[in-house]
């Protein structure tokens, strides 16, 4: 089977232990992305499989309708937002999907978290260049840490914060706010109470019509000018232009991010701001992480390729 891999930018697939599931296939992995859609169609030509990285190129009805030989998509991971279903459905394309872990994103969040509250980019950039302890971090100890969607990530940041004795306050949809009820969790009487009292507000909800542009200017304008934002789920929750505004206003104090608009980023002017903390969407890009979700979708398109039912089928 004639097999393409998009958007492997640390080029490390082929060094997972799960690549070796695809031996004896035609196999072909590019490093980058692009988005003209003749330069997609000439990279995906003659493809039978494509292994999609995530959300990292979107595939849309007008790129299918120029892949003939396509059959199979198999996504890493368990979404397929970024695939137009309708148009795989007319054109017989069957789309399957995987399973994911929570570990590596709320791992990297904290990391986030500990490192803007902290300064530790900044304090690391001082030593190199000669200078000694020029800023006052702020500890986490008391302080009140704001969970905005409580699923599978957002559990596990609620339990980090309570091992670093602080008081969780969450917020999200009546089910979210069951849930962090029943596991003893405080949960906020707003949104906007969210946004108020949060020292720490951390983001983990889906990206959806309902949630796009979710958090406004005007919660953002609530924050304490102490505050620390962070986004480890998807850019847009955030209503566009918002964040930038906030952090040159002063509320929030902070933002830590790891997911932009549109990706991937070479320029941004957010990270231009003194306040701005960001790494490119490495939630995710995670050995462990990698070798389940590869390992997964290359299990899904060997039995899509031995004519075997398939079962993993994307919503």
């Amino acid at each position: 089977m004639k097999i393409v891999i998009p958007d492997d930018y640390q080029d490390c697939v082929r060094t997972l232990d799960a690549f070796a599931k695809l031996e004896g296939q035609d196999v072909t992995i590019h490093n980058d992305t692009v988005t003209d859609l003749d330069a997609l169609v000439e990279r995906f030509r003659g493809a039978e499989a494509l292994v999609l990285i995530r959300e990292r190129t979107p595939i849309t009805a007008e790129l299918l309708a120029r892949l003939p030989n396509l059959k199979v998509i198999s996504q890493t991971g368990g979404g397929a937002a970024h695939v137009d279903m309708d148009a795989c459905r007319r054109h017989g394309i069957t789309v399957m999907a995987g399973t994911g872990s929570p570990h590596a994103a709320a791992e990297l969040t904290w990391g986030l978290v500990m490192a803007a509250m902290r300064h530790i980019p900044q304090e690391f950039a001082n030593l190199k260049a000669g200078r000694w302890q020029r800023t006052l971090g702020t500890g986490l100890k008391g302080r009140t840490l704001g969970i905005f969607g409580y699923g599978k990530i957002g559990k596990l940041i609620a339990r980090y914060g309570q091992a670093f004795d602080m008081k969780v306050l969450v917020w999200g949809r009546e089910g979210t706010r069951a849930r962090a009820a029943e596991d003893g969790i405080e949960v906020a009487t707003s949104q906007e109470e969210l946004f108020e009292r949060s020292d720490v507000l951390s983001l983990h909800l889906r990206l959806n019509a309902d949630t796009r542009g979710i958090v406004t200017a005007d919660h953002l304008a609530r924050m304490k000018p102490t505050a620390l934002l962070v986004n480890t789920s998807r850019a847009p929750l955030v209503e566009a232009g918002a964040l930038e505004a906030a952090l040159r206003a002063g509320r929030p104090g902070q933002a830590a991010v790891d997911v932009f608009d549109v990706e991937p980023v070479t320029h941004h002017p957010l990270l231009e701001l003194p306040s701005f903390l960001a790494t490119p969407h490495l939630g995710y890009v995670e050995k462990d992480s990698y070798e389940l979700y590869f390992g997964d979708a290359f299990d899904n398109l060997l039995t899509f390729a031995a004519g075997r039912p398939v079962t993993n089928l994307a919503e």
